[in-house]
């Protein structure tokens, strides 16, 4: 069955380039308007998705969806439609001695896969981009937002019938590890795979897929603040980059100080109490908090406390001597996604963009901002943390690949 399905994706796929820039766009609005109209079935379809999960799980808050959330998403849709297309654009024109004129030119992948877990935005996000750049999306979610997930697909599915276009360049595919282990395997069928999820999850993908990979998700993020910080700056940014929402990649997971700012450190941390953030403090740290933050809320850090991505109201701080013991703590840390300094030193600043090895690399902003739609990307598919093809948030222009034009006046090689 999921050969099947995949097939007719395929085939989808090489229509869905005959379609004009005016019919998608039209397509994305109606979408998004018509989840607005039935989001009442889509909430209680995400409902019975929650009543299966521990509200204690980090992923409850990713799994759960709101009025606000949804017209969120259907905004995001709506900025995605407004963007300029990113097929057929002209990278590069040689005209060689012969007279042969070769043009670079944007294409679609053809058939993009995403495996993700229990995020239902996603959903709309993967379809409204994929659609956008010309790209047919087979959508394998996990068994948690199944119930969402269907409920989503079902108001794809209807607009798209609604426009006479083919079902099935939007596939939704059973939530099994079967229909995971198929996708893995679908050479031939599927162009690309795109895993959005935990690290494990990422991992598996990896190492288990025979159609190429882009990777995207793990965020451990680190934010160091320098002997020359502002404090009021600090104190922001933490709080925001931990408590925003505390399950999504781009949120803090390690504070780094410098030795010379630990009577500060209560102050920074401050405002992270009122959300019961728990901090797991290296010795140097920990006695500067001891006392003026919630002893019930502050441990002593462990060697796991470091380079953990926690998902949750939990937070490492670790002391540092300087920049480059920071830079040090971050290389070996870092999972190359979200980096940020707190300083007013145009010099420190400078060093910390130039060695962090990370996709997105802050000076005094919050992590947070890792996201396509903060980046102007109206969406985004994930956030890549490896070099090749994409790097950081993932949006139209990354869902392309090109092609070669080459056109002449009967030029033949003789050589």
């Amino acid at each position: 069955m999921i050969n099947e399905l995949l097939q007719q994706t395929l085939a989808a796929s090489r229509r869905l380039v005959m379609l004009d820039d005016a019919t998608i766009n039209r397509v994305l609005l109606d979408t998004a308007d018509a989840l607005m109209s039935r989001q009442a079935e889509v909430l209680a379809a995400n409902a019975e998705d929650l009543r299966r999960m521990d509200p204690a799980n980090p992923k409850y808050d990713r799994l759960k969806l709101t009025e606000k959330r949804l017209a969120g998403i259907a905004g995001d849709m709506k900025n995605v439609a407004s963007l300029p297309s990113p097929l057929g654009r002209l990278l590069s024109e040689t005209v060689r001695p012969n007279g042969m004129v070769i043009r670079k030119v944007t294409v679609p992948f053809g058939v993009i896969g995403v495996i993700y877990e229990a995020r239902p935005n996603v959903t709309f996000d993967v379809f409204s981009l994929c659609f956008k750049s010309g790209n047919a999306c087979v959508l394998k979610g996990g068994s948690d937002a199944d119930c969402s997930n269907r409920a989503l697909v079902a108001i794809i599915h209807d607009v798209l019938a609604s426009q006479g276009i083919d079902a099935a360049i939007c596939t939704l595919l059973p939530p099994d590890r079967e229909a995971t282990t198929e996708l893995l395997n679908a050479v031939g069928l599927v162009d690309l795979i795109i895993p959005r999820g935990s690290s494990s999850l990422i991992n598996f993908v990896r190492d288990h897929a025979r159609v190429p990979v882009i990777e995207t998700g793990a965020g451990i993020c680190h934010t160091y603040f320098d002997k020359e910080g502002d404090k009021e700056k600090g104190r922001e940014i933490v709080n925001n980059a931990k408590t925003r929402r505390v399950s999504v990649c781009n949120a803090l997971d390690c504070l780094i100080v410098h030795s010379d700012r630990l009577a500060d450190l209560p102050y920074i941390c401050g405002k992270l109490a009122d959300s019961n953030v728990t901090i797991y403090a290296d010795e140097p740290a920990f006695a500067a908090l001891d006392g003026h933050y919630p002893a019930a809320l502050l441990q002593p850090a462990t060697a796991e406390s470091f380079g953990t991505e926690f998902l949750d109201y939990k937070m490492s701080v670790r002391t540092v001597a300087s920049l480059d013991e920071a830079l040090a703590h971050i290389a070996r840390y870092s999972s190359k996604h979200s980096e940020s300094i707190v300083s007013e030193s145009a010099e420190a600043v400078r060093r910390f963009q130039q060695m962090v090895d990370a996709a997105c690399v802050y000076a005094n902003v919050s992590t947070a901002f890792t996201d396509g739609a903060q980046f102007g990307f109206g969406a985004e598919i994930g956030i890549s943390t490896q070099k090749l093809h994409a790097r950081g948030p993932m949006a139209l222009p990354e869902l392309t690949t090109y092609k070669y034009i080459i056109e002449g006046e009967g030029q033949t090689r003789k050589d």
